[in-house]
């Protein structure tokens, strides 16, 4: 009840503060209705207004400590930090114990990428304050800063015993612990934590993605179902319940909980996604397909359903309608290479050899540099009867994988067709050191070359 006559009288101060403006007429607020105004401001991102309710506050509260301090938090947020400076050390010599002051030179010093110094003022700030758990969570992001996870994991920890109901703590907490790859010692912390809040869907919903990592999918399915008693509305608990039913191939379950989480909010790609792969599973094909569609209608962007689609008809070899979708994709975003990868795949599928070679050359335009890619198209160079700039493609390919019998085998077919027999000999004695056996490379795709004497002969010598 008090929380909530709190919150009325911020509510009615702010009303009242925005009425005075529309109506230019100056009307007295103290000090903290003052500090309330400016912090629903600052909250919703409106630093013009904040700055206004400062300027007005301190006209009529000009000692205001606490409004100076908002509005050096206002410089800080500027970047106008010689001037927040200034004002901070004239009100340290006010209040040489107001912790606020150590916070706010703390925040300067990491905007400066000073976070030791930093460190220092927060640890100095925390014998001025009987309120210590937001400062340990600033010395817990300023270790991050510097990838100490270690003792960013501790200042956490320290910062979630003041405050057990500080959940980013806590979820940062597991972010160390996950960064350190500690995954037992995250169930451990977890479990501790457990017992002193039984109900916290928070860590129920941790340690079973613990648990999903170490792929304990049990555990992890109990943990999901004990997070959901304790919040029947905690929706990122059906979505990982989903997941791992999904491992446990339970999949009309799995659907069963994605399908609550639409219930619960508005539908979401991923959850539609999933739908759709658990319906393709129990061979739903209709229902997977619907999904997908679904999905790329609710996020576009998403390139993960534009590929459940594509892979899906790939997959029924209904090559034309794969092609389709991913020309549709492409136009949505054409930067992106695993787009451009199906689309070389599915055009050689149709053989559309010249639209083939494209989205293989787009794919390493765009950095898929796999050997695949490189040994596709100078194939597909060769069979289009451009064997020059098939080579130019390999000695590109030999860049990134410099002994690879595979490439080496291709450049010795490609030169002996040309009649460049000291570089085939070179390429095919090199490919032979590197691997005897992939010499099938000249046969399946080199016949004439492979069926050569002179080729027949120097294999002979590695047999």
């Amino acid at each position: 009840m008090k929380f909530n006559r709190e919150e009325e009288e911020n509510n009615f101060s702010i009303t009242r503060y925005e009425s005075m403006l529309r109506s230019n007429d100056v009307k007295f607020f103290d000090s903290d209705e003052f500090e309330s105004i400016i912090h629903h401001y600052l909250e919703n991102g409106k630093i013009a207004k904040a700055k206004k309710a400062i300027s007005l506050g301190l006209s009529q509260h000009p000692s205001s400590v606490n409004l100076k301090l908002l509005q050096v938090e206002v410089l800080v947020f500027e970047n106008r930090l010689d001037k927040a400076d200034t004002l901070l050390a004239q009100l340290h010599a006010i209040e040489p114990e107001n912790e606020e002051v150590y916070i706010q030179k703390a925040n300067i010093l990491s905007k400066q990428n000073n976070h030791i110094k930093a460190i220092e003022l927060l640890n100095m700030a925390l014998n001025h304050t009987d309120d210590s758990a937001d400062i340990y969570s600033l010395i817990g992001m300023e270790y991050l800063f510097m990838d100490d996870f270690e003792n960013a994991k501790v200042n956490f920890m320290r910062c979630l015993e003041s405050d057990d109901q500080d959940y980013s703590s806590l979820y940062n907490i597991i972010y160390c612990f996950d960064f350190l790859e500690e995954h037992e010692e995250a169930i451990d912390y977890l479990n501790m934590f457990l017992n002193k809040n039984p109900y916290c869907e928070v860590a129920w919903h941790q340690i079973g993605k613990q648990y999903f990592d170490l792929k304990e999918y049990k555990k992890a399915l109990t943990s999901f179902d004990f997070a959901i008693i304790s919040d029947e509305y905690f929706i990122g608990a059906y979505l990982e319940k989903g997941k791992v039913l999904e491992k446990l191939k339970r999949y009309n379950e799995a659907i069963e909980n994605y399908e609550i989480t639409l219930e619960l909010d508005d539908p979401t790609s991923f959850a539609l996604l999933r739908i759709g792969k658990c319906h393709e599973k129990l061979g739903n094909d209709d229902l997977a397909i619907q999904h997908y569609s679904k999905t790329v209608h609710e996020d576009p962007l998403l390139d993960k359903g534009w590929i459940a689609i594509t892979d899906f008809y790939m997959r029924k070899r209904e090559y034309q309608k794969a092609l389709y979708y991913t020309n549709k994709a492409i136009n949505i975003d054409s930067e992106n290479v695993l787009y451009w990868k199906r689309y070389a795949k599915i055009n050689n599928k149709l053989a559309f050899f010249e639209e083939a070679e494209r989205g293989y050359q787009k794919a390493l335009e765009l950095g898929n540099y796999e050997i695949e890619t490189w040994l596709n198209r100078s194939d597909i160079l060769r069979f289009l009867g451009e064997p020059n700039a098939s080579i130019q493609n390999l000695y590109q390919a030999i860049e990134f994988y410099p002994d690879n019998a595979e490439v080496e085998f291709r450049l010795a077919g490609l030169y002996y067709e040309m009649h460049n027999y000291d570089k085939g000999e070179y390429h095919i004695r090199k490919a032979l050191e590197l691997d005897y056996e992939y010499h099938i490379v000249l046969e399946e795709l080199f016949e004439k070359v492979f069926s050569l004497t002179l080729v027949k002969n120097i294999i002979s010598e590695y047999n």
